[in-house]
């Protein structure tokens, strides 16, 4: 879920990294147990004769037909929509065949804020809502899973903490992860030479 460490920059690390609440499930879930359900009962009462198979295959393809339009289609989008953090930027990603994506660094954004209504304080998750300095404005991420800790999270990155940490991703007292960090590549150092180069008028 979490995005490519080979798409990060150097010293970039992903803070939060998550797909909407599984709350956009349960549409696609409930429609699935329906149709199963309803056209289980429909084959099972198609009278006997030499039209009961074309009938029941007839009931199997509509059956499939409105579980791809109105239940697969939606899962799909669920499982490859990512929301992601890093400390650096706002990372969103959408698309089955075709993705798109945007990113947004902190530095641009000026405020963070989040709603959730009684439903969504109950499934714990939320809206968020991101001001950016641009022409598209105001980014909505709705369904955020944990929205008050992914909101904190972002206040710290962007503002900086209690401890009056700098913000706009940069947190000079925490190291990342070293799971979550792409590391620069090194390059050797060349190695003094053992014999000094000048003589002090001393040495006789």
């Amino acid at each position: 879920m979490a995005i490519s460490a080979k798409l990060l920059g150097e010293d970039e690390y992903v803070v939060v990294s998550t797909r909407t609440h599984w709350k956009a499930l349960i549409g696609p879930v409930f429609l699935l147990l329906v149709v199963a359900g309803l056209g289980g009962f429909l084959a099972a009462i198609v009278p006997p004769g030499s039209l009961q198979t074309p009938a029941r295959i007839a009931i199997l393809a509509v059956g499939v037909v409105v579980l791809a339009t109105f239940a697969l289609k939606p899962f799909l989008n669920w499982f490859f929509s990512t929301y992601t953090i890093t400390n650096r930027r706002l990372i969103t990603r959408h698309g089955i065949l075709t993705r798109t994506g945007r990113d947004i660094p902190l530095m641009r954004i000026n405020d963070v804020s989040y709603e959730h209504g009684l439903i969504d304080r109950i499934l714990g998750c939320g809206t968020l809502h991101i001001e950016s300095a641009g022409e598209r404005g105001q980014v909505v991420l709705p369904d955020v899973p944990h929205v008050e800790h992914v909101h904190l999270q972002m206040s710290d990155l962007l503002f900086g903490g209690p401890e009056g940490r700098p913000g706009d991703g940069i947190l000079e007292d925490e190291q990342p992860p070293e799971h979550m960090r792409r590391r620069p590549q090194q390059q050797e150092q060349p190695r003094p030479d053992d014999g000094t180069i000048f003589s002090s008028g001393d040495d006789r």
